[in-house]
């Protein structure tokens, strides 16, 4: 069956500041997907600024049909023209039922939507955008809306706007972001998630109607803002064999300031006992387990890297690898931090700790 005779891949784009909770809301509608046909297979493509495949490998553990990772840069900016060629690399291998863009967590949906619709018209129907999806962080929105445009971006163009986070928060935390939504004259349609969970005919089968309404030339206006300056980015790695010294990387997850380091993701061994944010006792893990970390305002998680998943060759020879997002004028302090040892190293105090700033 040729692009022109099958049917058009749904694709829904993802989009949310930093740490929003998109790739938790993502995982959580496969269950959804598989109890309504065991045999649905959702792809994803996943876009990062940094130069390690975190979340798509935490996907990949998670019955996700297959994943791509633009890494390196924005999908929105200087990967857009990546975007045709993932695509068609996903149909093509994985012959999904419906593909998962989601963004970088400081990208602007609206040129993505439009190059989407592009693409959709240059294959003959291929594709067909589903809808824009902006998952909000109730708990640290009020922040980082203040601070970034492209929040504010992101919150206006798009088809659904998800409420993450807000169950520790009071009533009028929450009400507070919908007066900003009213700031920004929004009329979009929200729900609240149950801790990263969203009903899937919620999320799927919006109309759209948004994207299929913007102009090159009205995104062109908002999109001439640089909002990759908004952030800065570490890439760090250490060389060396054995296990990640979980006493200091420990004293590291606790102590980084919100406000400062917005991210932390990596890909690692763990030289002794890992323990999430939230969890009292250490979790199960096999002497020298490969683990994924998650890190985002202050909470983190471990995630074992199961034998299924094939790790991607971004992470696969270092005993840590991993991506710091900042806030804007801290790389050059907190690469200095990190190389001073107090935070990472070897449990067998060898090796060596590679900081680099990603443009």
């Amino acid at each position: 069956m040729t692009a022109e005779t099958a049917p058009p891949t749904p694709i829904t784009i993802i989009t949310g500041f930093l740490g929003s909770g998109k790739t938790t809301l993502i995982l959580n509608l496969i269950p959804q997907l598989r109890a309504t046909n065991p045999s649905y297979r959702l792809a994803l493509l996943k876009n990062e600024f940094g130069d390690v495949a975190v979340d798509s490998q935490l996907a990949s553990s998670n019955a996700i049909a297959g994943v791509q990772e633009l890494l390196n840069g924005c999908i929105c900016c200087n990967l857009v023209g990546q975007l045709s060629v993932a695509l068609s690399e996903l149909r093509d291998s994985v012959k999904p039922d419906r593909i998962v863009v989601e963004t970088s967590g400081s990208a602007f949906p609206a040129t993505l939507a439009l190059e989407v619709n592009r693409l959709a018209r240059e294959t003959g129907g291929a594709y067909v955008l589903d809808g824009v999806v902006s998952v909000i962080d109730v708990e640290n929105w009020k922040g980082y809306e203040d601070t970034s445009y492209t929040a504010r971006l992101q919150a206006r163009y798009t088809d659904l706007i998800v409420f993450n986070k807000w169950e520790g928060c009071d009533e009028r935390r929450f009400d507070e972001c919908l007066d900003r939504l009213g700031d920004l004259e929004l009329d979009t349609p929200w729900v609240k998630s149950d801790k990263g969970w969203v009903d899937m005919d919620v999320v799927f089968g919006v109309d759209g109607g948004l994207a299929r309404e913007l102009t090159e030339e009205h995104v062109h206006h908002d999109h001439g803002h640089d909002h990759q300056s908004e952030v800065e980015v570490l890439s760090v790695e250490i060389k060396g064999k054995g296990g990640v010294d979980m006493a200091k990387l420990g004293t590291l997850l606790k102590s980084a300031p919100r406000e400062e380091v917005y991210r932390i993701k990596a890909v690692l061994t763990a030289a002794g006992p890992v323990k999430n944010s939230d969890e009292d006792s250490a979790v199960a893990q096999s002497e020298g387990g490969r683990y994924i970390l998650n890190w985002a305002f202050g909470r983190w998680t471990f995630t074992a890297l199961g034998d299924n998943v094939k790790e991607h060759e971004s992470s696969s020879d270092a005993a840590l690898r991993m991506t710091m997002i900042l806030a804007r004028y801290e790389s050059t302090k907190w690469k200095k931090k990190l190389e001073a040892g107090g935070f990472l190293g070897l449990a067998d105090g060898e090796g060596e700790v590679v900081v680099t700033k990603i443009a």
